[in-house]
C-alpha cells in the first residue's frame, strides 16, 4: 500500500519527484540541523491519487492523523486546542517551482474559541484577531472559491474607517470587527458557516491545494514553463510560527546572491510584524535585510550563518523563506534560486572561482536560452530621454510599449500586434496572461521578490517594482508619476537593469554580450559601460570557451550568401552546414528559373541555364571564400515550384482581362498553359527537391558545374575551398544514384579541364520517413547525411507548416495535445525515432558516415540534446543561434558524461 506521509525527518533533496521541491528542502534544512518548525509532506502521490479518483484516498486521513499527533505530543500542544492551540500552514510543493501558482492556507486551526485562547497564550490579542482574520480570508478564497476582492474591500474600508494606514495600525478591535464580517461573506457567498472544527478545515484545506494544481492559471503556467500536467503537487503541513507577533517579529525571503545582478552579498526583504504571504504580495513595501540587523542583531547573525550553510550546501544560489517568532529564527523554505540570464553567467563563474563547482557544473547552470536574453538590446545610452521615476530593478532588458492595466488590455492590443507594458499596483497569479504577452512589467509596490519580481525572473521578462511615485488609478484608466498624468495606449519605457522608467520611445543599441560574440572579448569588454557589465562579459567568455572544449558536436550555420557566412564565422561557426540554393534565385534571378522550368525546347533550356552559370559561379565563390578552410553544405535547388512560377489566378485574370479587350499578349497565353500544366494542388509534397533535378535537364548539372569551377577558381587563387554537395527531398537510393554519376560526371570534366582532381563530397538531405527507413540503402550512395527536420516534420505529423500553426496549434497547445510547436522543439518521440532510425541505419552501412541536421532545430536547446544523444556529429542552425547552440553542444556532452557515471 501506497506511503502518503513523510516527516520531515524520513526526506530529504533528492526526492523531488515525491516530496515536492518545498516539501524535499524542509526535509533537507531539518537533517542538516537549521531551525524548521515541526510538520509532514503529503506526497505527489496522494494528489495524482486524487486527480485520478476525484476523491481523497481513504488511507491519507489516517496517515494524516498519525502524523499530526506526533507533532502534537512533541510540542505538547493540539490542533486547535482552546488553551495554547498548535496551528498549521498548508502549502502547496510541485517538483518544479511555481511561484505563485497554487495555494496556501495559514493558521489552520483556529476558531471562535481558539482565537481567545491565542490571545492569552501569546499575551497579544491583536495578533491572535488578525491571525483568525487571515484565516478566514485564506480560507474563503482558496478553499471556499469566494471572490478575493471581496475580503480586500472590505479590509481597505475597514482601514478608511478606523484612519489606519496601513493593516498593521488596525486594533484589536478593528480586527475583530473584521472577523465578524469576512464570516459574514463566507456565510453569504458559500451558504455555510465558516467551518469550526479544526480537523474539518485541515482536511479541505488539503484537497484544496490538490485542487489547485488544475486552476487555470497553474494549468497556463506549466504549458509555458513546459511542465507536464500528470505530476500533481505534495501538500506541507507545517506548525504555525508567527511573524506578525509585534516589533521583534516578522517575516522575509532572502538570496544568497542578488538574483538579478549575481553579486555575493545580503540581499533580500523583511517586513517586521507580518507572516509571509505579506512579503511576496507586495502589499507593503519592505524593508531590506540591512534594516534587519539594526532591528534584531542577534536574528540577523542567525540568518546569515543559516544563509551560507544553505549555499555551501547545496552548492548555489539559495532562496529562502524566514520568520522571526519573538526573536528567534525559523526557516520556512529553500531552494535553488531564480535567476536572471546575467546572474547566471556570474555565479557560475564565481562558485567556480570560490572552488565550489566545476567549470563542467558551471555549463550545465547556464542554458542557451539565458545566453539568448544576453543578446537582446538595451537602451542607447547617449539618447535623450525623460525619466519619469527610478525603482526597483527586478529583472533586467529593455522594454519599450503601450501601457495596458489589466490582462484584457494586454491581451488585446497583442493581439494587434502591439507591444506593451503592463502597469499594475502589485500583481497577482491571476495576472500571468498579462504578464506572458506583455515586453514589461511595471509594478508600484513590491520588492525583488514580489509576484512580479519573482515570475519575471522566470519568464525572462523585464520588470521594475516598487515604484512607490506611481499612483496606478485601473478603474479611471490612469497612471499618475510625479505630476504627469498617463492613460492606456501612453508609450513608456523601462529599463529592468536600472529600475528606470522613461517617458515615450527610447532607441535601443546591441548589448556588449552581443558586441562580444560578434567581434571578440576586447570588443565586448570596450562596449561595456561599468565593471558590472565587463565581469558579464568575462563570465559568458569563459562559459562558451569551456563548452567549446568540452562538446563532441560541431557547430555550423544555415547561410545563403558571403554576409551570412561571414556573420556565422564570427559568431563561431565552424563551416555552413545548409546553403539554400534556391534562395539565390528570388528576386531580380527569379525569372532564370522560371525560363528554365517553363522552356518549350532543349535549346531554350540550355540557353537559359548558360545564363545563369556565371551568377551561380560568383555566388559560390563569394560563399566558399567567407567560409575558407570549413566545410560548406551546399544544397541543390528546392523550391517548391509554385515559388518560382507566377500565380495561377493572377495569371488567368490577366489574360482573361486582355483577352476581353482584344490585347491578348501571345507570350502571356502559352505561358498560362505552362503553368496550369504544372500547378499542383500541394506544392510542398510535389515536383521539388530531387525530383525537380530528375525532371529538368541540366538544372543540378548546371549548379554542379558552378560550384566546381568556383572551387577550381579559389585554389588557384591559393583558397582553401571546402564545398560538399548535398541532393534534397531523397526517398529512394535510385534518385541519389542518379545524381551522384552525374555530378561525378560534371566534377571530372571540370577537374581534367583544370588539372585538379576535384573529389567533392556528395551526400543528401534525409528528410522524409522513407528516407530515414530505408537509411542503410541510401549510405551505399551518401558521402554524409543532413537530416532536414523541418520537412521530416511536416511529412511525419502530416503537417503543413505554413497553414496549421495559425489554424489550430494554439487549441492543441491548450488542450495538451502540444507542450509545444513541433517545429520549434523536436519532437522526440515520433519525429526524434526516424532521426535515430536513419542514424542507425546509416552508420550499419558505413560506420564512418558523417551526419548533421540543418533544419531549425539546430538552434533549439532541447533539440541540441537530444541530436547529441542520437549520435549526430554537427547541428547547423542560424547565424544569431551559433552561440547558443555552441553553449548547448557543450551542456549536452556534460549531461551525457554525467549520466554514465
Amino acid at each position: 500500500m501506497a506511503k502518503y506521509v513523510y516527516r520531515f525527518s524520513e526526506g530529504g533533496k533528492d526526492q523531488k519527484d515525491l516530496l515536492g521541491g518545498k516539501g524535499a528542502n524542509l526535509a533537507e534544512m531539518a537533517k542538516i540541523g537549521l531551525p524548521v518548525p515541526p510538520g509532514f509532506t503529503i506526497t505527489t502521490e496522494a494528489c495524482r491519487a486524487y486527480m485520478r479518483d476525484g476523491k481523497v484516498p481513504a488511507e491519507l486521513r489516517v496517515e494524516v492523523t498519525m502524523a499530526l499527533r506526533e507533532i502534537e505530543d512533541q510540542l505538547g500542544r493540539g490542533l486547535g486546542d482552546f488553551h495554547e492551540p498548535l496551528l498549521v500552514s498548508v502549502r502547496s510543493g510541485a517538483k518544479f517551482s511555481m511561484p505563485g501558482m497554487m495555494e496556501t492556507v495559514l493558521n489552520v486551526g483556529l476558531n471562535d474559541a481558539s482565537v481567545k485562547g491565542l490571545a492569552e497564550y501569546s499575551g497579544d490579542a491583536r495578533f491572535a484577531w488578525d491571525s483568525y482574520r487571515r484565516l478566514i480570508q485564506m480560507f474563503g478564497k482558496t478553499v471556499l472559491d469566494i471572490d478575493g476582492d471581496l475580503f480586500a474591500h472590505a479590509l481597505d474600508e475597514k482601514k478608511r474607517t478606523a484612519g489606519a494606514a496601513t493593516d498593521v495600525d488596525l486594533t484589536a478591535e478593528d480586527l475583530q470587527d473584521l472577523v465578524t464580517q469576512f464570516k459574514a461573506i463566507v456565510k453569504d457567498k458559500s451558504g455555510h458557516e465558516f467551518p469550526q472544527h479544526p480537523r474539518e478545515q485541515l482536511d479541505m484545506a488539503i484537497e484544496a491545494v490538490f485542487g489547485s494544481w488544475n486552476t487555470e492559471r497553474a494549468r497556463l503556467y506549466r504549458r509555458r514553463e513546459r511542465i507536464p500536467n500528470d505530476l500533481g503537487t505534495a501538500v506541507n503541513v507545517v506548525t504555525m510560527v508567527f511573524g506578525n507577533l509585534g516589533k521583534t517579529s516578522g517575516t522575509g525571503v532572502a538570496f544568497t546572491r542578488d538574483p538579478s545582478t549575481g553579486h555575493s552579498g545580503v540581499y533580500g526583504d523583511y517586513l517586521a510584524n507580518a507572516q509571509g504571504e505579506d512579503v511576496v504580495a507586495g502589499i507593503r513595501n519592505t524593508l531590506s535585510l540591512a534594516d534587519l540587523e539594526k532591528l534584531d542583531a542577534k536574528s540577523y547573525g542567525d540568518l546569515m550563518q543559516a544563509m551560507r550553510r544553505l549555499e555551501t550546501h547545496y552548492r548555489d544560489l539559495c532562496d529562502i523563506e524566514f520568520t522571526i517568532e519573538r526573536g528567534k529564527l525559523w526557516m520556512l523554505q529553500t531552494r535553488v534560486g531564480k535567476r536572471t540570464a546575467g546572474a547566471a553567467f556570474r555565479i557560475a563563474t564565481q562558485l567556480v572561482d570560490e572552488n565550489l563547482i566545476t567549470m563542467d557544473e558551471a555549463i550545465a547552470r547556464t542554458t542557451g536560452a539565458q545566453l539568448s536574453q544576453l543578446l537582446f538590446p538595451q537602451f542607447d545610452g547617449g539618447a535623450a530621454r525623460h525619466l519619469l521615476t527610478k525603482a526597483m530593478a527586478a529583472s533586467p532588458g529593455a522594454a519599450v510599449g503601450e501601457i495596458v492595466l489589466d490582462n484584457a488590455q494586454a491581451l488585446e492590443r497583442t493581439a494587434e500586434g502591439a507591444k506593451v507594458i503592463l502597469v499594475r499596483r502589485e500583481t497577482n497569479p491571476d495576472d500571468l496572461q498579462g504578464m506572458i504577452v506583455a515586453d514589461g512589467v511595471l509594478t508600484a509596490r513590491g520588492g525583488k521578490t514580489s509576484h512580479a519580481a519573482v515570475v519575471a525572473r522566470g519568464m525572462g521578462k523585464c520588470a521594475v517594482v516598487g515604484a512607490e511615485e506611481l499612483d496606478v488609478d485601473r478603474a479611471a484608466g490612469e497612471v499618475r508619476v510625479n505630476g504627469t498624468v498617463l492613460r492606456a495606449g501612453d508609450i513608456i519605457a523601462i529599463d529592468g537593469s536600472t529600475g528606470e522608467v522613461f517617458l515615450g520611445e527610447v532607441p535601443v543599441v546591441d548589448s556588449p554580450v552581443m558586441r562580444y560574440i560578434s567581434d571578440g572579448l576586447e570588443a565586448g569588454l570596450a562596449a561595456s559601460p561599468d565593471d558590472e557589465t565587463r565581469e558579464l562579459v568575462t563570465a559568458v567568455d569563459r562559459v562558451l570557451a569551456h563548452a567549446d572544449d568540452v562538446r563532441r558536436m560541431r557547430v555550423r550555420a544555415n547561410a545563403d550568401n558571403a554576409d551570412d557566412a561571414r556573420r556565422a564565422r564570427q559568431r563561431g561557426a565552424e563551416g555552413i552546414g545548409l546553403c539554400r540554393t534556391e534562395h539565390q534565385f528570388l528576386g531580380e534571378r527569379r525569372e532564370y528559373i522560371e525560363h528554365v522550368v517553363l522552356a518549350d525546347t532543349d535549346a531554350d533550356r540550355a540557353k537559359a541555364l548558360t545564363e545563369l552559370l556565371p551568377m551561380q559561379r560568383q555566388d559560390f565563390v563569394e560563399l566558399l571564400e567567407a567560409m575558407d578552410g570549413l566545410p560548406t553544405t551546399i544544397r541543390l535547388i528546392d523550391p517548391p515550384l509554385h515559388e518560382f512560377l507566377p500565380d495561377l489566378t493572377d495569371l488567368s485574370v490577366k489574360v482573361a482581362l486582355a483577352e476581353a479587350a482584344g490585347k491578348a499578349d501571345e507570350r502571356d497565353v502559352k505561358l498560362l498553359a505552362a503553368v496550369r500544366r504544372m500547378h499542383e494542388q500541394n506544392p510542398m509534397l510535389g515536383l521539388r527537391g530531387v525530383r525537380l533535378g530528375l525532371k529538368v535537364p541540366g538544372l543540378f548539372a548546371l549548379q554542379i558545374r558552378a560550384i566546381a569551377e568556383a572551387t577550381v577558381q579559389l585554389r588557384q587563387a591559393g583558397k582553401d575551398p571546402r564545398p560538399e554537395i548535398m541532393v534534397p527531398l531523397i526517398g529512394s537510393v535510385r534518385e541519389l544514384q542518379i545524381v551522384r554519376e552525374e555530378a561525378e560526371g560534371v566534377l571530372a570534366e571540370v577537374g581534367r579541364a583544370a588539372g585538379t582532381a576535384l573529389d567533392l563530397p556528395i551526400g543528401c538531405m534525409i528528410e522524409l520517413p522513407r528516407a530515414a527507413l530505408t537509411a542503410h540503402r541510401i549510405a551505399e550512395e551518401a558521402d554524409f547525411f543532413s537530416f532536414g527536420t523541418n520537412d521530416l516534420t511536416q511529412t511525419t505529423w502530416g503537417f503543413s507548416r505554413d497553414d496549421v500553426e495559425g489554424a489550430f496549434f494554439a487549441d492543441y497547445l491548450e488542450n495538451g495535445v502540444l507542450t509545444i510547436s513541433p517545429f520549434e522543439t523536436l519532437d522526440g518521440d515520433g519525429v526524434g525515432a526516424l532521426v535515430r532510425a536513419g542514424v542507425e541505419g546509416g552508420r550499419s552501412a558505413k560506420p564512418d558516415l558523417h551526419m548533421g541536421v540543418c533544419g531549425e532545430h539546430g538552434g533549439d536547446p532541447e533539440s541540441i540534446h537530444f541530436f547529441h544523444d542520437a549520435g549526430l556529429d554537427y547541428v547547423s542552425c542560424s547565424p544569431f543561434r551559433v552561440p547558443i547552440a555552441r553553449l548547448e553542444a557543450g551542456r549536452a556532452a556534460v549531461h551525457a558524461e554525467d549520466a554514465t557515471a
